[in-house]
């Protein structure tokens, strides 16, 4: 391969952690190249829709719109497991009392969008910038939010009550963990190179796992405020056994997602993720 390989993801403690070794040099490339390029997930998911790069994070909704140019990496995926986006608002409500009221979300093929649409189908969606949603509660521009990332640790500390956590709610209806998001590998890779990306990715994170103060340490720099226990917390939540392999729990989800989106009008049509190993 002449040109390096992309690998898009965004500017997370989470993701910083799983990508440390291979950006790094920490792990054998069998002979590829990687270029590192960060953006948020929103523009990924965006991105992705044209092909922009050989390998991306991007939320799993919005691959429901990709997979005809792109298979999902088996390592590398986000999965809620009783925890997930949390719903804020300036003050206690019930699911019900977000019918016809403006939510904000970080953008509209997030997963946390497509969770709260399956929560409460009747709330209206305001798609803002991840960053730009717990302001927009606190101004009161909107009757509740959608946080994700590091805020998922701390929106108590920023004055916020909790709607829901929508990984709790999923796990606990489905007995699955919330598909959030996975690595993209564009198909026309071809098979075998696709397989030792596939393996070259899945090295980086067990790298991590058996050097985890090094990566720690490197994914902290995106923490975004977070201290060092909580962003072993939050890395801890995303990065786990289901990111090595998404498994039959993982991948049920998934289908479940996609199928129960598709039944009440929200997707198009029900995607098959073809998940690639090395």
């Amino acid at each position: 391969m002449d040109k390096p390989i992309r690998i898009a993801h965004s500017p997370d403690a989470d993701d910083a952690f799983m990508h440390f070794a291979v950006v790094n040099g920490r792990v054998d490339t069998e002979g590829l190249a990687f270029d590192e390029v960060l953006a948020d997930i929103e523009t990924l998911n965006q991105q992705a829709r044209h092909g922009v790069y050989e390998v991306s994070a991007v939320s799993l909704h919005a691959f429901a719109y990709l997979d005809d140019r792109y298979a999902l990496l088996n390592s590398g995926a986000s999965l809620g497991d009783g925890y997930g986006p949390v719903v804020v608002a300036r003050a206690a409500h019930s699911c019900g009392d977000l019918a016809g009221k403006r939510v904000a979300t970080p953008g509209k093929l997030t997963s946390a969008r497509l969770a709260l649409q399956l929560w409460q189908p009747a709330a209206v969606c305001v798609d803002l910038p991840f960053d730009a949603v717990g302001g927009a509660v606190q101004r009161g521009d909107v009757e509740a939010g959608v946080i994700i990332h590091e805020g998922q640790l701390t929106w108590a500390d920023e004055g916020f009550a909790k709607v829901a956590d929508l990984g709790e709610w999923w796990t606990g209806e489905t007995g699955t963990p919330l598909p959030l998001g996975g690595n993209a590998i564009r198909r026309d890779l071809g098979p075998e190179l696709m397989r030792r990306v596939a393996r070259v990715l899945e090295a980086s994170i067990r790298y991590a796992f058996e050097h985890r103060d090094e990566a720690l340490d490197h994914a902290l720099s995106f923490g975004r405020g977070l201290d060092r226990a909580r962003g072993d917390r939050f890395v801890g939540m995303y990065v786990n056994e289901s990111t090595l392999d998404y498994g039959e729990r993982g991948r049920r989800g998934v289908e479940l997602f996609y199928e129960r989106a598709h039944a009440t009008g929200l997707l198009p049509h029900v995607p098959r993720p073809e998940f690639v190993r090395g």
